[in-house]
């Protein structure tokens, strides 16, 4: 593998070579296939740099980003396949969220009480200062609507799994981080679709219950399926029983819909709600059938879960190309207005994550990963809301543009302060915190 690193890396100026001289001789097929050349060069390069093997995945997101502008085309249909089909959307959408599970534990939740304080002013900094800032740029650039609410999509999303690895890269609080994250995907079915109906209302509809549904299905469903294979690890045997119980039931629950039972529901029930609740409930059924298989695979192939990530990264690299390809004229006339507003939405959380968290009179640390907590949102959860409405060449957009470059910022943050440690401060726990 070390070879085929090197190889690349020494491929990549050869590759930028070509690029110039075709962009220079008006040759743009050659000089598009020159330019996927040299960003695939780079990050396959990059494994041969230890002091920069840990932007490979970042540098993977940009090849995304170019694979989509080059070839639009290639990228938005195969043969009779559309990539953007909602339902292979919400799949790979779960794969990715499962993924991102599979790294989260029950036992996560059992710091709540030490953290209490630095949760909520996390989960209130993130659920007011991301969707403010995001309006604002879009009162600032006066973007269309669809990209204007894609904006405010993504600074209205909970905070994704990456805010745990810049945490623990930058040695901050990761226990305040991965609670932070979790208490934010618990909050997002009802939070995002709220903000995005104050805020977003007047750009797009918006259909509250439709969009807490969405959310349910996109990160509440698998996110339960992983945790239901970290329960299952350490269940008694009484446990494993009701479990087993709940599947069962489960499997012959979903065997009877196709067989009548859903048309039967449709005919007799009138509430559009209550028949949205047979929905959910339906998809949380499945999500047990999930953990359990998935929990079985995992005791036969023990490393199993340390390959997830991997699925989840693939997952969020389809995304961006597909959403760059769906979206690659309207890329080419506000790509880089997207791209400055990307910049200032992420400094912006990582600026008064930090500092109000200060003004609360959080620790140093903790105050860095509220900063990460805020700065850093879910662009899957974004892209996969933006695929379920049918928009993610517009809706989708701002998250494949603002995606690729918080994962640049955050690990140039991480590094940072990773390099520049708190000088032997205590972390505060909540009863600290209220002493005078």
């Amino acid at each position: 593998m070390k070879q085929i690193n090197r190889f690349f890396i020494f491929l990549l100026p050869a590759a930028v070579l070509a690029l110039v001289i075709a962009a220079a001789t008006g040759n743009i097929a050659l000089a598009k296939a020159c330019g996927l050349l040299s960003a695939i060069s780079l990050a396959i390069g990059l494994g041969a740099v230890p002091a920069l093997k840990g932007y490979r995945y970042t540098a993977w997101i940009i090849v995304a980003v170019v694979a989509g502008m080059c070839f639009p085309d290639a990228f938005t249909r195969w043969g009779s396949v559309d990539l953007r089909n909602k339902w292979l959307i919400l799949v790979i959408i779960q794969l990715v969220m499962f993924g991102m599970g599979i790294q989260m534990s029950l036992r996560d939740f059992t710091g709540l009480a030490q953290t209490g304080k630095g949760v909520v002013i996390g989960l209130l900094c993130h659920f007011s200062i991301m969707p403010l800032m995001g309006l604002l740029l879009t009162k600032i650039f006066d973007f269309e609507p669809e990209i204007a609410a894609g904006i405010i999509l993504i600074g209205s999303c909970s905070s994704g799994l990456a805010s745990n690895v810049m945490v623990y890269l930058a040695r901050a609080n990761l226990v305040l981080s991965v609670i932070v994250t979790a208490m934010a995907t618990i909050a997002a079915p009802f939070l995002t679709p709220l903000l995005m109906k104050l805020l977003a209302g007047t750009l797009i509809e918006v259909h509250f219950v439709d969009m807490m549904i969405e959310i349910i299905k996109i990160v509440i469903v698998p996110i339960g399926a992983a945790l239901l294979h970290d329960y299952l690890k350490t269940a008694t045997p009484y446990g494993k029983k009701v479990v087993m119980g709940i599947t069962l039931f489960a499997v012959l629950w979903l065997a009877v819909l196709p067989l009548g039972l859903y048309n039967f529901l449709r005919e007799n029930i009138s509430s559009p709600e209550l028949l949205q609740s047979f929905e959910i409930f339906a998809f949380l059924l499945g999500a047990v059938i999930a953990g359990v298989l998935y929990h079985q695979l995992a005791r036969r192939y023990p490393k199993l879960d340390s390959r997830m990530p991997y699925f989840s990264m693939f997952g969020i690299i389809y995304f961006t190309t597909v959403t760059t390809a769906a979206g690659h004229e309207n890329l080419m006339r506000v790509g880089f207005l997207l791209f400055i507003s990307s910049v200032i939405h992420n400094a912006a959380g990582y600026f008064f994550g930090y500092w109000l968290s200060r003004l609360f009179r959080l620790d140093k640390n903790s105050a860095r990963t509220v900063a990460f907590e805020v700065g850093l949102q879910n662009g899957g959860m974004a892209s996969g809301l933006a695929g379920s409405m049918g928009k993610l060449g517009t809706v989708g957009l701002p998250a494949a543009v603002f995606s690729p470059w918080m994962n640049i910022s955050g690990s140039i943050l991480a590094n940072y302060w990773r390099r520049h440690p708190v000088d032997d401060e205590p972390q505060q726990t909540e009863e600290t915190s209220q002493t005078p």
